[in-house]
């Protein structure tokens, strides 16, 4: 359908009491149709996503903005992100560049429109044209520079943090140790980083499910940070290190002089990197960053509260008689195309308990729907026979299973310490695959939802002990899907590293 056909149903829409259910369906044909043409021809209609920007903004309840929030970002922008081509990847910056000069429009943009004047930027081509230059730079960081705060944004995700900030920590610090380094992110940072005495964290929101001006209120935020942290220092005494982050939309915007900012292009590609991962990757954007060729696994710095109860959980476990404690975890993060099926869980689960001695640890998740989901497959596994038990990793209570299913609650930083005292770990792509790495856990990961190569080894966990993946086509037709299979595949690279 043509840009002034959706135009008309959008009026239409509008000057009726609206409909949720008519806005989640335009929302979902224009994004669609979009993408139709882009991916036919490359063909950039621009209508599309100025209709799309309308409907995140057009009203003041947040639900009612949602649909078309949800269209824009996930279905155009994270297909864009997810490919890693160079073309999607200029596309991306164009999609964002005409959302950001839409928002600086409205009266709700006034702030985001004076901050972009404030550096120059007052057209959307200007935009354009410095995020090019940004990805394209050969400024280098060279030892022996007067540093004192390296600034470091979070990717906004747990495990992609650690999959690239704890690899840009590392490197920087070893290169630069009298700096101090200054994360933004989120509070769960301080879970997995607290105890590392080289962090200062600066928090910084990021509404990941909010309108699209909620998304852009993060950057106003980081802006005052580093106004706060960069006051009393000369221009070359602090630098602004951006991994590709959420914060400043992926490089589209701007932070600080490109003198002072370095900005990790985590979306190319190039003939040299097609096989890398993401810490691999980041290796070696730090060396040619630097001219420092050493390389760093990606690595957790866990406070002492909750190692001391993950050891004192794990510990009554294998006195109790369990001789392998296995973490599980069937989180998606909300991304229902990386989720094999239930069947498939509850069969993995029941073939790992045909070990004797075998206790899982699974992961409850967070929220209330992944909390009832796992305790209703937990509740399967006891209904055919096997001992079964619920516990908060901070409960003094002791545990009188010794081989069955643990439900476990838990914080990011809890699930991480227990992860840290099992044998091994299961799971989707998640956080927590790259948990396991940075810890030196062997694991697993059912990889579904994509069947983009770069991608899947990009996002693939990479540590010094065995991180494996299971490729599941969940694409393609579900029904073809061999659980067999996949377990089968599962248990045959455990035994290729004698665990079972």
């Amino acid at each position: 359908m043509t840009p002034p056909s959706y135009r008309d149903r959008w009026d239409a829409i509008r000057r009726d009491a609206v409909n949720p259910d008519q806005l989640l369906r335009l929302s979902r044909e224009i994004a669609n149709s979009f993408l139709d043409y882009y991916l036919k021809d490359c063909r950039y209609e621009e209508d599309y996503i100025d209709l799309l920007c309308e409907m995140t903004t057009f009203s003041s309840d947040p639900e009612m903005n949602s649909p078309g929030t949800h269209a824009l970002f996930g279905t155009i922008v994270e297909s864009l992100c997810d490919d890693f081509e160079e073309l999607q990847t200029e596309t991306y910056n164009r999609v964002m560049a005409q959302v950001i000069s839409f928002c600086r429009r409205i009266p709700a943009g006034n702030e985001l429109d004076l901050r972009l004047r404030e550096f120059a930027l007052n057209t959307r081509e200007e935009l354009i044209r410095r995020t090019g230059k940004i990805r394209t730079s050969t400024a280098s960081l060279k030892q022996g520079q007067s540093l004192k705060k390296i600034l470091i944004l979070s990717r906004v995700t747990i495990g992609a943090d650690i999959a690239i900030t704890s690899v840009i920590i590392q490197r920087l610090h070893s290169l630069f140790p009298e700096a101090e380094i200054i994360l933004m992110g989120g509070s769960k940072l301080e879970e997995v980083y607290g105890a590392n005495p080289m962090l200062r964290f600066r928090e910084v929101p990021y509404e990941r499910k909010g309108g699209l001006l909620d998304r852009l209120a993060s950057w106003h935020t980081v802006l005052e940070i580093i106004e706060d942290e960069t006051g009393e220092f000369r221009q070359e005494e602090v630098v602004l290190i951006d991994p590709d982050s959420r914060f400043s939309q992926l490089g589209v915007l701007p932070l600080v002089s490109s003198d002072r900012y370095y900005f990790f292009d985590s979306r190319s590609d190039t003939a040299l990197n097609r096989t890398m991962s993401m810490p691999e990757l980041t290796n070696d954007w730090i060396s040619r960053l630097t001219g420092n060729k050493s390389f760093s696994y990606p690595r957790l710095w866990i406070p002492e509260r909750y190692r001391q109860k993950a050891a004192s959980l794990c510990q009554s476990l294998r006195a109790g008689g369990a001789e392998k404690i296995i973490a599980v975890n069937f989180g998606v993060g909300g991304n229902a195309r990386k989720r094999v099926s239930r069947r498939l869980e509850e069969k993995l689960l029941l073939a790992l308990l045909k070990e004797p001695d075998t206790m899982i640890l699974l992961d409850k998740g967070f929220g209330k729907e992944e909390t009832a989901y796992i305790n209703s497959l937990i509740d399967d596994i006891q209904n055919q026979g096997h001992d079964t038990a619920h516990m908060n990793v901070t409960s003094e209570e002791r545990c009188s299973v010794s081989h069955g299913v643990v439900g476990i609650t838990s914080s990011i930083g809890e699930m991480a310490a227990l992860i840290q005292h099992c044998n091994e770990f299961l799971g989707y792509d998640s956080a927590c695959q790259h948990i396991a790495a940075a810890v030196q856990i062997p694991c697993i990961t059912i990889f579904a939802g994509s069947n983009n190569m770069r991608f899947i080894r990009r996002w693939s966990a990479h540590g010094p002990k065995p991180c494996d993946i299971v490729h599941v086509d969940t694409l393609t037709d579900r029904s073809m899907i061999d659980m067999d299979d996949i377990i089968n595949r599962v248990m045959h690279l455990r035994q290729l590293r004698n665990v079972t």
